[in-house]
């Protein structure tokens, strides 16, 4: 809305002191065309904004100037309950309600607490883009009409028509009632269940949502922690999964942890000549796929000794790469 731009105009003008109208539009998301007929109607408003010009000029409020339009509004103070994850602002369609929000909560502190706010903020970084070695951290996409039209649905407890995209199958349509939203790394869900029964929904995969007028059949009060639990565990207890004993070196441990399902065995390897201190582990994978793709990541850190199909699928694909790289003489 253009009103609440207005407000973040002014409020990055009163933490910066100047800013150029290229800035202001970079911060506001907005064109530099845009940004100048805002100030434009500040000015017609009675706020006194003025330009400075020259290299290093741009737009400044006159010294003194304060407002008092600090109010949040319901987007607002929703992304300040996400706040302490910058990605789960981003993945429910909130990361510009967050920064405007957080604007009017620095602007609302007493002056002499303002600038201390200010600089501890720059010395905290949440959530980079990239890791230690350099690889990119990519947030899952969710355009900001579905999820503004799954944020009402919800919060609204109205039922909630989604064309979902699952994995391996055609897009369809279908009618849910919608319990709550979680985030989990870079990933956003929609929990909600569907004919009573229970349903988890990627929100990256809804092509299309549509809140109805029609009261959701849900429970008056969740326990969305409980209930997330309770899902991930049906759904680690699904599937084709597998049972394999892998021997590996005990320095690529958690990463094998970090992506089993479960671990059911772990003793010193005794049984291979050397005794050169791996560890021999039993543990369960989602599916055959799921256990060679861990397997192949921990590459020479680790082998798999049972079963057979899984030492052949792996011999076969280190087979291909060694083909393809082969050095001729």
């Amino acid at each position: 809305m253009r009103a609440d731009r207005l407000v973040s105009l002014v409020l990055l003008l009163r933490q910066h002191g100047r800013l150029s109208a290229a800035a202001l539009a970079r911060e506001l998301e907005v064109s530099t065309r845009t940004v100048l007929r805002d100030i434009e109607a500040l000015s017609a408003a009675g706020v006194p904004v003025y330009a400075e010009r020259g290299r290093h000029g741009g737009f400044a409020l006159l010294p003194g100037f304060r407002t008092e339009l600090t109010g949040l509004n319901p987007d607002e103070a929703l992304a300040l309950l996400v706040a302490g994850s910058r990605r789960g602002a981003q993945a429910f369609g909130l990361g510009s309600a967050l920064a405007s929000a957080m604007l009017k909560v620095v602007d609302a502190l007493p002056e002499s607490y303002r600038d201390t706010a200010a600089g501890a903020a720059e010395r905290l970084l949440i959530d980079p883009e990239t890791d230690l070695l350099s690889r990119r951290l990519v947030a899952e996409e969710v355009p900001d009409a579905i999820a503004a039209e799954v944020l009402r649905a919800v919060f609204a407890g109205h039922k909630l028509r989604i064309h979902y995209a699952a994995m391996d199958q055609t897009p369809e349509w279908r009618t849910v009632d919608p319990i709550g939203l979680v985030t989990i790394r870079d990933r956003g869900y929609l929990l909600a269940t569907r004919s009573g029964a229970d349903r988890t929904y990627r929100l990256s995969r809804i092509l299309a949502a549509e809140e109805l007028a029609e009261p959701a059949q849900r429970p008056d009060r969740v326990d969305l922690d409980r209930a997330w639990q309770e899902r991930s565990t049906r759904f680690r207890a699904g599937g084709d999964q597998v049972t394999v004993l892998v021997r590996m070196n005990p320095a690529r441990r958690e990463e094998l942890l970090g992506t089993a399902l479960a671990v059911h065995a772990e003793e010193a390897d005794t049984e291979e000549a050397g005794a050169d201190g791996w560890l021999r582990l039993e543990v369960t994978f989602q599916d055959a796929r799921h256990a060679e793709w861990a397997l192949w990541q921990l590459s020479t850190g680790a082998e798999a000794l049972a079963p057979q199909w899984l030492r052949t699928s792996l011999h076969n694909r280190a087979t291909a790469i060694a083909t393809r790289y082969e050095i001729s003489s």
